[in-house]
Order: C-alpha cells, then structure tokens, then sequence
C-alpha cells in the first residue's frame, strides 16, 4: 500500500469523485463496517480488548482500519472508531455492552443534566492525541489511499445519551426536542462542537475525506428535522469546511431528509439502500456526487444476484456528477468475507 513520491491520496479517484470531478476510471468501491466482525483478522486482533479500548489504541485501531483495504482491495480506508468515542474521551462513562450497544452510566434528561456536561477546551483537545496519532499511523501505511474520517451526527449521539442505551423510538429525545427546545439546542450544541473538534482532528492528521454519520435521523420528519436538528449537523461539518476534504452525509431511513440533510453542508450524499439511487439523484437536483447503495441482503445470495445488483447502482448512479459505491448501510457481521472481495474485484472490472 506505499505510494509513490507522486502519488497523493487527494488525487485519488475516489476523492476526486467525492468532489464531483470527472474520472476516468473503474468505479470506486468502499463498504460501511468494511472494518469489524465480518472479519476473522479482526476478531482475532480485538480477543482480549474491550471496543472502546480497541478505539484507543492507536497502533490498534490503525491495523482494524487497515485490514480490510488489504484483503479487499477497496478504495480507502474508513477509520475505526465508534460514534460514542468523543463522548468518552470528553469524561462521559459510557461503554459498549456485548449484544446491545453504547450504554451511558448517568442518561442526560435534565437542564441540571446539560449543566453538568463537561467544558469542551484545550483538554479535549489534549484528549484527542490516541485519535491523531492513529490516524497518522494509518495514512502512513495507506500510502496513495484515501483515509475516510468518521463521526457520528449529533441526533444520534445525543439520543444515545438521553435514552442511556440503543432505543427503537427515541421518545425521550423526541419529547425533549418539543417539551424544552431550549435545553435540546444546548445538548445538541454541546455534541455537535465535541463532534466536530472530533472530525478535524482526523482530517489534520490526515484524513482525505470525512463522513458524518445519522443512525437514528430516519426517525424524524422533514419539518422537525429542519427546525431541531439541521443546524447542529451543520455546525460538525462546518468544522473541517475550511480544510478542503469532501464532506459525506448519510442517514439511514433518511431518503425523505436527502435535501435536508445536503443543505446541512455536505459535498456528496450518501444514499440507503431503501430508496432508487437514480431517485436520489433527481430529488438533489442532479448536480450532487453520490455514495451507495448496495442492498446489503445480497451479501447471502448468489452470484447472479449480487452482480445484478452491483451492476444497477452503477447503472443508477450514472446519472450524478459522480457516483463511489458503497453498501445502504454497514456490512452485516455474518457476511462471509469472501463474498465481499469477490465483490470489489467485479465493480472494478466494469467500466466508469
């Protein structure tokens, strides 16, 4: 994975694409959770070590990142981390529990509760050196290949810690938004700065490209998301505006938020796989680069069906400025990684 003296990651053709530049080029290929379960290196390298500890690790952390660019052969890395990270860097308990997910200690459901979250300053800052320094160690061994930088959106954070846990409806987080708009705003501010000093640190030590990530944001209408949300996402992305990196936005069960969502500040829209990506692209106006979106089901079927797929997002996708394939959503943990580099090797085989 050395690049040569003349290479750089920010003329690869998946950042140029991320960009809306024309390439001349076989498509562009990266997977969501193309790092993690679904790869035996990656259990075994994690045996022992909690997900958060593996996070802040950083010569840890940089080889899960790098493993599946080796084996796979996809088209950048996507840095490993976990969108509660900057939350427990900042002082907050919270751990991933085995089977369900980030879990905080003391949920934030009250002003008293926001009050006491911690200043966000030069000690967070401090706090972020496993991040910079993993990220360093991974464009390092990457070479010519883009690092993808990552943090969660402030909706889902946010929601995470005022349910405590992983939730189905996020009805406390509803609730707050309508009950005490005022509070929420200073939560959501709160997430959305320690997110955003999260991303540019990426980006700084090196990340080519970032993307921000909405779990949970296919829950809200248009109406709410724009009035509660859209800003405080906008104020992640904003963080590394300056730094000239394309900025990926993908929310999952958001295709009714794409414009929404884009208006928040992106360069290039990530798509689920619950939507026609050619749909997609007519609902942003069509001047908009585009990232999917593989259904990820068929991962467990055969050939002929995951080649048709793979063929009708290209297909799809021909119609924005530019289109990097991906997945609707993350690599489900049982897929066979074998599929997945069968996979890359075929989208790379098809012309541009």
């Amino acid at each position: 994975m050395d690049a040569s003296p003349a290479a750089r990651p920010s003329d690869a053709p998946l950042v140029r694409r991320l960009r809306g530049e024309s390439v001349d080029a076989p498509p562009s290929v990266w997977f969501m959770r193309q790092a993690g379960r679904s790869l035996p290196e990656y259990r075994a390298v994690r045996e022992g070590t909690s997900m958060l500890e593996s996070c802040l690790m950083p010569a840890l952390a940089s080889e899960i990142t790098l493993q599946p660019v080796r084996r796979h052969g996809v088209d950048a890395g996507i840095f490993f981390s976990d969108i509660v990270v900057p939350a427990k860097l900042a002082g907050l308990e919270v751990e991933i529990v085995p089977g369900r997910g980030p879990v905080f200690a003391s949920p934030i459901r009250t002003r008293a509760d926001i009050d006491a979250l911690p200043p966000l300053g030069d000690a967070t800052e401090e706090a972020l050196a496993p991040i910079r320094e993993a990220v360093g160690l991974t464009v390092a061994e990457l070479g010519a290949t883009p690092l993808i930088g990552f943090c969660g959106a402030p909706f889902t954070v946010a929601s995470y810690m005022v349910e405590g846990g992983p939730s189905r409806d996020h009805l406390r987080t509803r609730a707050l938004m309508r009950e005490d708009p005022e509070a929420w705003d200073r939560l959501a501010s709160w997430v959305a700065e320690l997110s955003g000093r999260f991303l540019r640190a990426q980006v700084l030590a090196g990340a080519s490209a970032v993307q921000l990530f909405d779990s949970w944001v296919g829950s809200l209408s248009a109406e709410v998301y724009t009035r509660h949300v859209q800003r405080h996402s906008a104020a992640v992305l904003s963080a590394v505006s300056d730094l000239d990196v394309p900025r990926i936005h993908f929310g999952v069960g958001a295709s009714h938020l794409l414009r929404e969502m884009h208006a928040a500040g992106a360069t290039t829209m990530g798509v689920d796989h619950r939507m026609p990506l050619d749909e997609a692209i007519r609902i942003l106006g069509g001047d908009v680069p585009v990232q999917g979106n593989i259904d990820p089901a068929v991962l467990f079927t055969g050939e002929d069906a995951r080649y048709a797929e793979a063929r009708a997002v290209l297909a799809a996708g021909a119609s924005a400025p530019e289109h990097v394939v991906n997945l609707g959503h993350g690599v489900p943990p049982e897929t066979d990684p074998a599929v997945l580099t069968d996979l890359v090797a075929f989208l790379h085989a098809q012309s541009a």
